[in-house]
Order: structure tokens, then sequence, then C-alpha cells
């Protein structure tokens, strides 16, 4: 069963003036590892996510006025700087990136049921072509800036910064049988996961991180029983 997964930084005595300089590295990180250079979009969210945003800017659909060869959306300090133009303890900033991942195609047509752009592997052996639905390409992942007093101190349980990476189904796949060439895409989302998750904890200066899931479940521990199954 699909679950959602989220990571969470905490950082010691954090000022809320120092929160942007942490978005801003860990937003910088996922170019390394697997993610996108820019900022597809920013929201801010006033008092709980119940209320209305009062900021939202979408860059990854500006299309115009773009100079030739260049890509849409925005770095992460330009977004940043634009959403926490004002900051206010009880605000939480959230920003979406794409980040690359290999997943099943599900979707009509053979299209991939996640969002974004995927380029079906080439390779020329035979078990890839047998495996041809795999994909690789961008979903969006959400990173989002609490302050101290947003939704009555939600920072202290889910993290000074929070990112949510959407279904955990690429890390597992458990409900199909999975080929040679799958269990390799999924041990390379794996990779990339753990690689981006130290990434962004040496890149902003976090003292503590936890990977979890929205049921409770550990990533972990699926991991270990889903790999003793294909061995």
């Amino acid at each position: 069963m699909a679950d959602t997964l989220y990571l969470s930084l905490w950082y010691p005595n954090l000022r809320l003036e120092a929160l942007p300089d942490k978005l801003i590295a860990v937003l910088g990180a996922f170019a390394a590892h697997g993610g996108e250079a820019k900022v597809y979009s920013a929201t801010v969210w006033p008092v709980s996510w119940n209320e209305a945003p009062v900021f939202e800017r979408v860059y990854g659909r500006m299309v115009g006025g773009l100079e030739p060869g260049q890509a849409p959306g925005a770095e992460p300090r330009q977004a940043v700087e634009e959403a926490m133009e004002l900051l206010h303890e009880d605000y939480a900033y959230e920003f979406q990136i794409g980040w690359n991942l290999w997943e099943l195609e599900t979707g009509p047509g053979g299209r991939s049921a996640s969002a974004g752009v995927a380029a079906v592997a080439e390779d020329e052996s035979e078990a890839t072509k047998l495996d041809a639905r795999w994909a690789r390409g961008p979903r969006l992942v959400r990173v989002t800036g609490y302050g101290p007093l947003f939704d009555e101190g939600t920072y202290e349980q889910d993290g000074h910064i929070r990112i949510d990476f959407g279904s955990d189904a690429p890390f597992l796949e458990e409900d199909v049988d999975l080929s040679e060439v799958g269990a390799r895409h999924v041990a390379e989302n794996v990779r990339q996961l753990v690689e981006l998750t130290a990434g962004v904890e040496k890149a902003s200066g976090a003292t503590a991180r936890l990977l979890w899931s929205e049921l409770g479940e550990s990533l972990a521990q699926r991991l270990a029983a889903r790999l003793g199954m294909e061995n």
C-alpha cells in the first residue's frame, strides 16, 4: 500500500530571520541529487492550512518574456526572497521543485500516473525492451518552511523545514513483480533519496532529520522486506 513520504529537518535555536537562507540551501541541493535547479512555484499560507494563501506565484508556466534557451522557473534565492519579503511568525512558506525519479507508467496510452514529463529509458538490451513502461521524469516535491507560530507550532513535530516527496511507490513498487531492470530502477530511486537526504542536511546545517511516512510505517523496514521478497 502506497504511503506519503516526508523528510523533516530541525535547526538549533533557529531564528525566523535565518529561515530563508535554510530554504535556499535545501532547494539548491536538489540539482546535485536528481532534481531541477529552478523552483516551479511559491505559496505563502497564513496562520494554518485552512486559510487562503496570501501569496502565490507559478514560475514554471512563465513561458512569455523568456530569453532564447532560458528555462522557465525561478532560482531558489529569487523565489524565497519574493515569497518571504515580509516574514511572519505564523506563516508557512511552501515551494515546489522538480525531482526526477524512475516510475512505472500506468496511465492511459502508456503515460505515467505521476505529474511531469517522462523520458523513457533507451537501452538496447532485451530486458529493457520487456520493461519499456519504466520512465524517468520529474515529480513536483513540496519544500515548506514553518514560522514558529504557524498552525500552533507545527514545526515542533514536522520540522522547521519539511519536504513532501509524495507517494513512496517509486521506492518500493510493492504492487508489481519487479524485473531485473525494474529492481535496478527502484534501487536507483532509493540511492537518490538517501543522497538527497544527506545532501540537504549538510547544505542547510540541519542538526536533526527524520524520514517518515503519513501512516507511520518505516520505509527502511518495508524496503528490507521488499528486497527480501525479491532475493
